[in-house]
């Protein structure tokens, strides 16, 4: 089994905003999955949308 990220979590690890999480949520660039009523991310889904993210780097 996967491990999977609270969006608390994710939000935290990736600093990303509360509006911004589900706005990529919504574009389905951040796969979730619902348990009951809880939303969780597995780790190798946020990795892939954090490598996915352009560079800052000039």
């Amino acid at each position: 089994m996967s491990q999977l990220l609270t969006v608390a979590e994710f939000k935290d690890r990736y600093s990303i905003s509360h509006s911004a999480f589900y706005r990529e949520v919504a574009a389905k660039r951040i796969p979730i999955r619902k348990i009951g009523r809880s939303t969780r991310i597995a780790v190798a889904d946020a990795e892939a949308w954090a490598a996915s993210l352009p560079s800052s780097t000039n």
